[in-house]
This record gives C-alpha cells, sequence and structure tokens, in this order.
C-alpha cells in the first residue's frame, strides 16, 4: 500500500508557497523565511519559484527514498523540495515535448553550485537505465569536478565559490534518456589569477596540483609542494579547513579520464598550469639605455628558463617579448621598449590569458566528449549557474557585468512569467488582467543601448585615438547619462544643485531593480581592452608544446590581423544575448539561492543579510506579479479530495465530474462569487485569505472526523475486547471444569489403591503368619528328631571307639612284641653297614628333591635369558654348571629349529655386521634393534621407479637413498643405489637414469669413520672400467646394513675373497687424477643434527660430525 506523504498545505510550518502570505510585506516576507529555516525547511515556494537557503551542513533529505517519494509528483503535492521543481521540469521535457531551462541565481555562498548539482543527480536517477545512458549520465555528471577545480575558489563568502557563470544544456532523446551536453561558460573571473583579495585563494587547481600530485609528476612539472615559493598563490588561506587538496586531485584526475580526456591531455594541462605559477615568479628590473629611456630586464631567469622549458618556447624569444612590444599599421612597424611596470603589465595579461583560454579549451574538450552523437532532434534541458546580483562595498568593472546579466535575467523572468500566467489564463479560459509592475528595460537599455549605452560608449572610448582613461570614460558618461533617471554621479548631482557625499567624484551609481549600486571606474577601461600583445601571443604561437598553438592562434604570423580583437564587455555583451535567446525558446524554472550568514554557519539567521538578497533578488516583485491575478490555482481532483469533508453532499463519495462537486462545495460553503472563477481544469482563488478559510474549515472537519473515528473506534475496540474477554471465559471455565474432575478423579483413584494396597498387606500379613506357624511346627519336629538321632549315633560311635581302642591295643602290643624279637636276631648284623647305608640314603634323598626343585624353577626358553637357579649345596658346583651349559646348549637347538631360511639369513647378516662393526664404530649399537629391510624403495612395486627396475636384470637385494659428494665442494646430491648379486648401481632419484654401474669384483675396500655418521667410500681397482671416474664418496642413512650386504655380497662374488672394511677417522679416496683426504671430526650440528662435508683445500674434504649424547 502506498505511504501518503505530506502535502504542501499539511502541517506548514510558517507558509510554504511565499504567494499565500498574509498579509504580505518584506518583514512577513523575511519573517516567514527565518521561522521555516528554524525548523530546517531550507526550500520555499514563490509560486513556480524555489528559494532556497544555505543550510551550512548535512541534511538527509537527499536520499534515494527521497528522490522516489518526489517522482512523478505534481509541484504542490508534497512539501517544498528543489526535487519537485526538478521532476516538473524533467517531466514537462519528457511528456509535454518542452525544452526546459533552470536558471540558478544567488551571491557568493548561498548554494547555488550545490543547487545544479542536486538537479544533475535527481535527473540522472530518475531516467532511464542501461550501460549507454549511465556513460552519458556519469560523463555528465563527473564534468562538474573538473570545471570546480579549474574554475572555484576560495572567497570570503564561499570555500568552493564559482568564479564563472556556467550554462549546460543537457540533451535527451524521445524516452526522455540523456544522450549528451553542452557547457557554456562566462567571464571568468580571470584576474583572481595574478591577485586575490585578503583571505581568499586563488582556483583550487594550483592547491591542488601542489599537494595531490606525486613527487615524480612535481619533479617533471619543475614545481615544489611549498606554496610560499609561488608569488600568484595566497599564503593566508592557502590552506582551507574542510578542503583535502590531495584528495581533491586525485578525484579531478579521475573524473577527467571519464570524461574523457587522453592522458597526454591532461599532461598538457598540467603543464600549463605549472607555466601559469613560473610565469608569477618572473620578477624585472629597471635598465637605462642610452637614449635615456628605460628598458625592462628580468631579473632572475631560472624561472623563465623552466617555464620556457615546460611550454617549448626558446627563452630569447619570450624574454624579448616581456622588454619590447611591436606596434604594427598597415605596412609600418614600430618595436618600443617597455618599462618595468608595462613588463609586470606584459607578464600578468599573459598569464590571465594563458589561465583563460585554457579554461575555454576545457570545457570545449569536456563538450567534445559528452556532446549527443546522434544528429536527430533532441530535447534540452538547461541548467545556467551563473553569479548572482553582487554589491560590494568596492564595485567594479566584474561586478558592473555580473549585475547587467542579473538584469536582463529579471527582465526575462518577468517576461516569461507574465506570458505564463497569460498562457495558463487563456488556457484556462479566465479572463486576463493588465498586471502593474517594474520593467526594468529601461535599466537593461541605459546599459546596453548600441548607441548611448554605458557599454557601447565604454567600447567608443577604448577604441579613439588619443589618450584614454577612466576619467575621461566618466566625463562622457556624464555628458551622455546626465539626465537618464537610473544613473547618478557626482557631476550629474551638482548639475542639479543636490550634494551627495556619499558619492565620490571617480564614481557613478545605477539604480538597478535590487538596488542603488555605487561602480568605481578605476580600472573599467584597462579590464574591457584586455589587451594582450602581440609579441607575446607570436612567442606563444612559436611554443613546440601541442596545446599553446590551439590557444593562441593569433600569434600566427601567416594570419596577421591588425583588426583590434573585442573588447570584453562586447563578447560578454554578445554572450548574454545568445543566452537570453536561447532561455526565450525554453520553458524558465527558477532557484532563488539565499545564505543566512557570512559566518558559514548552521542555525544562524543574520536578518539583515537575508533581507538585502531578498531586496537584490527581487523576491518581493516576484511575489506581487504572481499575486497580481490570482493567488492560488488548483486542479479540480485534488481540490475536491481536499475539502470534501466540508460538503454534506460531496463527502464521503461524489460520484459526479470533479468540476460539478467543486460548484457544490463552493455554494455550500459560501464562499463569495469574486474570490475565486472556474476554469476548464482548475480552479482560481484571488486572495489567500479565501484559501486560509477553507484550510481552517478543513482544520476543524477532521477534528471532527477524527473525533468521531476514535468514538467509532473506541467502542468497536471495547465490544473486541468484552467478546474476546466473554470466549477467553468459556475457554477458561470449560478447561478449569475438565481440571477440577481430572483432578477429583486423580485423587479417588489414589485413595483407592492406598485401600486396596492396605488392604492386601494385610492378607498378606496373615498368611505370612500362618505360613510361618507351619513351619515353626515342621522345623520343631526335625529339630526334636535331628537331636534324638544325634543323641543315638554319638552312643553308637562311643561303642565302636571303645572297641576298636580295644581292638588297637592289642595290635600295638603284638607288633612291639614282633619287633622286638627281631631286633634280638639281627641286633648282630646291623653295626657292620649301617653308617654307609645311611649316607647313600641321605645323598640319595637330597638329589632327589635337587632334581625336583631344579624342574620347577627352570628360566625362560630365550636364549638370551641369564638366569639360573641357585646351587642348595657346595658340592653340587660341578654338577650345577654342567647341567646350566647343556639345558642352554638345549634351548639354543629348540630357538634354532624354528627359523626359517628367510629368518636366518636376516640372523647371519646380523652376525656378520657385529663382527664388522662392534665395538669399532659408534653407529652400531643403534643399528642392532633395527631390522635389516634391503629394499626400502619398494622398487619393484613403485610405478614411478618402473624404468628403473626394468633396466636391472638380476633381483634387487638392496634398494636406497644416498647422497653423492662431490668433491669440489662437499655437498651432495641425491642418488638410488641398487644392489645386486654382480653389481652396484647408482641413478638419479628424479628420473631414474642410471648414472653409474660398478661390477662387484672391481671393488677392492669400503672405508668408513669410527664416529656417529653415514659416509662411506667405495675404493675401485686402479685400472678397471669402473674407476675411470675414480673412486665413490657417498652417504647413507642405513650405512650398517649398506656395508654388510656389500661385503657378504662381495665376498660371495669374488670366489671367497674378503671385501676388506676400513674403519678409521680418515682415509684417502680417488677422484679421478687426484687423491683427497677424508678427514672426520666432531663439531656442532649445523642445519639440524646431521653430519656436515665441507671443502677446505684441494686435498681435503672435512666431515664435522655432531658429538653423541
Amino acid at each position: 500500500m502506498e505511504v501518503k506523504t505530506k502535502s504542501l498545505l499539511d502541517n506548514m510550518i510558517g507558509v510554504g508557497d511565499m504567494v499565500l502570505l498574509e498579509p504580505l510585506s518584506e518583514d512577513s516576507f523575511i519573517e516567514n523565511l527565518r521561522k521555516r529555516f528554524d525548523h530546517n525547511e531550507i526550500y520555499t515556494y514563490i509560486g513556480s519559484v524555489v528559494i532556497s537557503m544555505n543550510p551550512y551542513k548535512s541534511m538527509l533529505i537527499y536520499s534515494p527514498e527521497k528522490v522516489e517519494e518526489y517522482r512523478n509528483r505534481n509541484f504542490y503535492e508534497l512539501s517544498p523540495h528543489i526535487y519537485a521543481l526538478a521532476d516538473e521540469a524533467y517531466r514537462s521535457l519528457r511528456d509535454q515535448d518542452k525544452d526546459q531551462c533552470i536558471l540558478i541565481t544567488g551571491e557568493s555562498g548561498a548554494g547555488k553550485t550545490e543547487a545544479s548539482k542536486l538537479v544533475m543527480s535527481y535527473v540522472a536517477a530518475v531516467c532511464g537505465k542501461g550501460q549507454e545512458v549511465n556513460k552519458v549520465k556519469e560523463q555528465l555528471l563527473q564534468s562538474n569536478p573538473v570545471l570546480e577545480a579549474f574554475g572555484n575558489a576560495k572567497t570570503v563568502r564561499n570555500d568552493n565559490s564559482s568564479r564563472f557563470g556556467k550554462y549546460m544544456d543537457i540533451e535527451f532523446d524521445f524516452k526522455g534518456d540523456p544522450l549528451g551536453g553542452v557547457i557554456s561558460n562566462y567571464l571568468l573571473e580571470k584576474s583572481r589569477v595574478v591577485k586575490q583579495p585578503r583571505g581568499e585563494r586563488n582556483f583550487h587547481i594550483f592547491y591542488q596540483l601542489l599537494s595531490g600530485a606525486s613527487d615524480d609528476t612535481l619533479k617533471k612539472l619543475k614545481l615544489d609542494r611549498d606554496f610560499s615559493k609561488y608569488n600568484y598563490l595566497s599564503l593566508d588561506s592557502a590552506v582551507v579547513n574542510g578542503l583535502d587538496d590531495a584528495t581533491s586531485f586525485r578525484t579531478v584526475r579521475n573524473a577527467m579520464q571519464i570524461v574523457g580526456f587522453m592522458e597526454d591531455e591532461v599532461q598538457s594541462v598540467l603543464e600549463l598550469v605549472a607555466a601559469v605559477l613560473k610565469l608569477g615568479n618572473i620578477e624585472f628590473k629597471p635598465e637605462s639605455r642610452c637614449n635615456g629611456t628605460d628598458e625592462s630586464r628580468v631579473k632572475d631567469k631560472n624561472d623563465l628558463k623552466e617555464m620556457c622549458e615546460l611550454l617549448g618556447i626558446e627563452q630569447s624569444v619570450l624574454e624579448r617579448a616581456f622588454s619590447y612590444r611591436t606596434v604594427e599599421a598597415k605596412l609600418e612597424k614600430v618595436s618600443t621598449t617597455l618599462n618595468v611596470a608595462q613588463a609586470y603589465y606584459a607578464r600578468d595579461a599573459l598569464a590571465k590569458n594563458l589561465y583563460s583560454r585554457l579554461f575555454s579549451w576545457i570545457v570545449t574538450r569536456i563538450n567534445e566528449s559528452i556532446k549527443a552523437q546522434a544528429k536527430t532532434r533532441h530535447k534540452v534541458m538547461g541548467v545556467l549557474d551563473i553569479y548572482g546580483f553582487e554589491i560590494f562595498d568596492d564595485n567594479s568593472f566584474e561586478q558592473f557585468i555580473i549585475n547587467y546579466c542579473n538584469e536582463k535575467l529579471q527582465q526575462i523572468f518577468i517576461e516569461l512569467t507574465l506570458r505564463e500566467e497569460q498562457e495558463e489564463y487563456i488556457r484556462e479560459d479566465i479572463e486576463w488582467t493588465n498586471i502593474e509592475y517594474f520593467n526594468n528595460a529601461i535599466i537593461c537599455d541605459l546599459i546596453e543601448n548600441h548607441q548611448n549605452g554605458i557599454l557601447a560608449m565604454l567600447d567608443e572610448e577604448c577604441l579613439r585615438p588619443g589618450t584614454v582613461t577612466d576619467e575621461t570614460f566618466l566625463d562622457k558618461l556624464n555628458t551622455v547619462c546626465a539626465q537618464h533617471q537610473h544613473f547618478e554621479s557626482r557631476l550629474s548631482k551638482n548639475s542639479k544643485f543636490l550634494t551627495d557625499h556619499s558619492l565620490p567624484h571617480s564614481c557613478f551609481r545605477i539604480q538597478h531593480y535590487a538596488g542603488k549600486v555605487l561602480y568605481r571606474v578605476e580600472g573599467f577601461v584597462d579590464k574591457n581592452n584586455d589587451l594582450l600583445y602581440r609579441d607575446l601571443s607570436q612567442a606563444m604561437y612559436k611554443a613546440n608544446h601541442s596545446l599553446i598553438k590551439h590557444l593562441f592562434p593569433e600569434g600566427n604570423p601567416a594570419k596577421v590581423n591588425l583588426k583590434r580583437p573585442p573588447t570584453a564587455g562586447f563578447q560578454f555583451k554578445a554572450s548574454v544575448g545568445t543566452l537570453m535567446r536561447n532561455l526565450q525558446t525554453k520553458n524558465p524554472n527558477y532557484i532563488r539561492c539565499i545564505k543566512p550568514n557570512d559566518k558559514k554557519a548552521p542555525h544562524i539567521f543574520t536578518e539583515s543579510l537575508v533581507c538585502h538578497q531578498v531586496r537584490y533578488l527581487g523576491l518581493m516583485e516576484n511575489v506581487r506579479v504572481r499575486r497580481a491575478g490570482y493567488a492560488f490555482r488548483q486542479a479540480y481532483e485534488p481540490c475536491l479530495e481536499r475539502y470534501k469533508m466540508l460538503c454534506k453532499r460531496t463527502w464521503p463519495h461524489w460520484r459526479g465530474p470533479a468540476r460539478e462537486g467543486v460548484e457544490m462545495l463552493m455554494a455550500d460553503l459560501q464562499v463569495p462569487a469574486e474570490e475565486f472563477s472556474y476554469g476548464r481544469s482548475k480552479i482560481f482563488i484571488r486572495n489567500p485569505r479565501t484559501l486560509f478559510f477553507l484550510e481552517e474549515r478543513r482544520r476543524q472537519c477532521l477534528q471532527d472526523l477524527a473525533t468521531l473515528i476514535q468514538k467509532i473506534y473506541r467502542g468497536w475496540k471495547c465490544r473486541t475486547h468484552f467478546l474476546l474477554l466473554k470466549k477467553s471465559q468459556i475457554v477458561v471455565a470449560a478447561w478449569y471444569r475438565r481440571y477440577a474432575q481430572e483432578k477429583k478423579y486423580q485423587k479417588i483413584k489414589r485413595a483407592t489403591t492406598v485401600v486396596q494396597s492396605y488392604t492386601r498387606g494385610w492378607q498378606a500379613r496373615k498368611l505370612l503368619r500362618e505360613l510361618k506357624h507351619q513351619k515353626r511346627c515342621k522345623e520343631a519336629v526335625t529339630t526334636i528328631a535331628a537331636y534324638w538321632h544325634g543323641t543315638q549315633a554319638r552312643r553308637e560311635l562311643r561303642q565302636l571307639k571303645e572297641a576298636a581302642r580295644n581292638k588297637h591295643a592289642v595290635s600295638v602290643i603284638w607288633a612291639g612284641w614282633q619287633g622286638t624279637k627281631v631286633r634280638r636276631e639281627y641286633r648282630k648284623f646291623f653295626r657292620a653297614n649301617a653308617g654307609k647305608k645311611i649316607y647313600n640314603f641321605t645323598i640319595q634323598r637330597i638329589m632327589q628333591k635337587y632334581f625336583l626343585g631344579l624342574k620347577s624353577t627352570l628360566p625362560s626358553m630365550s636364549p638370551i635369558d641369564k638366569n639360573w637357579p641357585v646351587r642348595p649345596y657346595i658340592f653340587l658346583d660341578g654338577v650345577h654348571t654342567e647341567l646350566r651349559r647343556i639345558f642352554h646348549l638345549w634351548r639354543c637347538k629348540k630357538y634354532r629349529s624354528r627359523f626359517t631360511e628367510d629368518k636366518k639369513a636376516v640372523y647371519e647378516e646380523k652376525l656378520e655386521a657385529s663382527e664388522l662393526f662392534k665395538d669399532k664404530k659408534a653407529l652400531y649399537p643403534s643399528s642392532v634393534s633395527q631390522p635389516f629391510k634391503g629394499d626400502y624403495l619398494e622398487i619393484s612395486k613403485n610405478p614411478k621407479y618402473q624404468k628403473l627396475n626394468s633396466s636391472v636384470d638380476e633381483k634387487v637385494l638392496l634398494a636406497d637413498v644416498v647422497n653423492k659428494i662431490n668433491r669440489a665442494n662437499g655437498k651432495g646430491a641425491t642418488r638410488i643405489l641398487l644392489l645386486t648379486k654382480k653389481n652396484v648401481v647408482l641413478a638419479d632419484q628424479k628420473t631414474g637414469q642410471v648414472k653409474a654401474s660398478v661390477a662387484l669384483p672391481d671393488l677392492t675396500s669400503v672405508s668408513v669413520s669410527t664416529q656417529n655418521d653415514g659416509f662411506f667410500a667405495l675404493r675401485l681397482k686402479e685400472g678397471s672400467a669402473s674407476a675411470v671416474k675414480g673412486d665413490f664418496l657417498l652417504s647413507s642413512e642405513h650405512l650398517i646394513e649398506t656395508i654388510t650386504k656389500l661385503h657378504h655380497i662381495g665376498s660371495a662374488a669374488s670366489d671367497g675373497e674378503q671385501l676388506n672394511v676400513d674403519i678409521a677417522d680418515e682415509f684417502l679416496v680417488q677422484f679421478k687424477q687426484d687423491k683427497v683426504c677424508v678427514k672426520f671430526i666432531q663439531g656442532a650440528p649445523k642445519n639440524g643434527n646431521g653430519a656436515s662435508c665441507k671443502r677446505k683445500n684441494n686435498r681435503l674434504l672435512e666431515v664435522s660430525v655432531p658429538a653423541s649424547a
């Protein structure tokens, strides 16, 4: 659902449209502006004219949402805003095919430039989209930073003041999409290049270049960042708060690239800017000639030299142009010298012309980039951002020209406003009445009349022969214009016997539409002439710089034109005339900019300053012209929609035509007939009081309607609340009854359960008591029977024991008797060998006990288990030792019987390694626990080594990665070592290519150190095929296994001849024809904990081995 936005008449702060201001006076006008400004309402209407107050702060009224809010809305539908005017102009151009122009005026600091940016940004936001359209919009928007950099400056009134007038025609196609644009510039304040008032700066580009350019760029331009080194730059305001010149320079460079400037063009522009700065540093000194005249000479030629290098001009040519002037008349040439004052004038004139022409070229170059490419007819919207009326304490030629332009704009404003009023009255069939207003055509005629206008007399004075001064020009004005009612001077006043001490002798005063302005004639003639000596033009044309020739075409010797160039006043008058003719072909839209204070601070409203601007902008005149006929008009549909609640017959819905509804409404309200008129599509209200009467009645009616709506709403709300409470009560009651019944049922259920449990418990306990009684009866019987049986059994047992004792006694007595008889018979035989028999019996029992004990305490079956039971008796020492030896041999045999052939071979290699290295090499103990793997690379399975495996015919017994030591530097190269039954093969690890193959019979010995390292040397037989390149010095992580396998296989390959393994910390290695000593020393670890090899000299390689812990 669309949200309805605030109307112009809704909740107004003050009056949104000054036409409706009642009563109308200058004080009420100013007070209305103040009231709106204090509430951050910076826009106010005068009919279709927008008054814009500069807030001097950022405001959240320019967001994309705000753009959408004002898009395709009627002008008076929403509260005053600059977007409303921009949208009205754009829709008129797009839908009605009417060319538009937006005239933005106001004094410096009033916000004209920002207003033009807002208009352009709004049009860019609401027009069509697309890659080409977006490119055109971006170029149009990015032209502003470029023009601001070269045409804006900091003044006492504005930190970003436009020092030129700008008119941009934006061209659109039939759909309303932008195609391009054309920019026209008016009267650049080029005098600012050479001199700035106190508290002001030169144009922005000079400060931006020095602050933001890179050191390399400044070096190419022969510039320094220090502002104080340049005479044309004022120092008291070089740095401005809120302006970042370095960032602005990067923005300008980027904008120039977007607009379409080539890199060489940008460089040329910067060179000309640098040349202007250098030009200001050129100083002159007088030099007397023999004829008594003074001649100027350049003091320090360094700046002149650098400037000539930048522009590609011969130094002597430009130096002569500053010292001499050539005057041509028909076929005669006269050369005169320039004094110091004339030389400074020539220097400043060249600087002003150079910068002014550069600015005009930039505008032309931008136009070439942004102009529409299509040849078809375009719709045009013009945006005029030009200086407002200026009244200073000291007004000169520039203010005169600017105020003349504003007089023409005021004239066309009145003409177009009246014409628009008249056309609307005719279109709406309303009777037209003549409107009395001040016509400033008489003032325009005073200035621009071809015969006796001020500009014409100024041109005539500049062109006539003889002595021409500002005083002669003033005398001529006094002669011709003394009787004009809008012209005043001291002489004309005196001629009328009036005395005005506020009017100096060297001044004249013009009564403009905005008030009286006093002009000082000093400088009028020189500024109007704007002469640049032909010698300087010709010197500039001789430059090799690509841009200079285009800027000074009159310097071409082949096209010498003796005709005097047109004056500045004549050129501006022609430009203003062209502008006025252009504006008259378009539908005008006006934005009047006002600055509220001179402090550039928010929330400050200086009444005298605003009053001054209201006067010279002619805003009261605008209101009176607008109110001369009907103060307010509105289409029938929105009028009926707004006021229909005032009549019962139109409220709430009117079914007929809107006009009839409005007529019914006005008749019901009894509004006097002379206060309004009915047009074809609008109602016209003559007096604002009538509108305010309608608004007051509407406000009261809205209050009554609001009360009615509130009453109905409150009744509906209470009724709804009651029904909701009733429904809730029923639901709550139902749920509570259910809950109560559930609780009651649960209580009865629990009580029943308790009763049942108590009953079951009582029954169980009763049954238990009966069972226990029966059990005790049975147990009593059993106990009695048991006791009876026990008594019987004990009685019988005693009888049996008695009988047994009696019988045993008989046996014992009989045995004792028999033993006595035997002992008596054998006593004589026993005494002879009883000791020997007892000894043998004792020894037999001890041995039996020893063997039985040894059986239970035998050690484990592991051959390395050294444990053995302790001997119990000394006499068994030999037997104990022999049994230990026999047991160890037996368990070794048992252990060996479990070995496979492969495992047996591994142990044989371990045994062989022990014989070779035990107690000889420090690395050996750490290898004992490591099994000998042999093929560490899995060469038969790894596809990476398939080619290498296929190149070896025999079975690979050992495959490992080793480092081959280079004798030149001691560094290692990774190699693959393969050991077969006949050969030792070295191959490249990455490619698998075989680097060397040594037959085992060609090996004489292997040399290793005694320390904890992996280095070994393969010594080859002298004269063998393998010994061509000498011995091999290698390093391996599996040295013990490698040497053991090599010793074992080498001995087998040499028919039983043993392969010698030399273990020493120093040995010789044969490298080709030289023998090198390899020496092992203990040292600190490097690059980890491994050994490192280093070449000491041609005959020594030193291996540093870390000391073992």
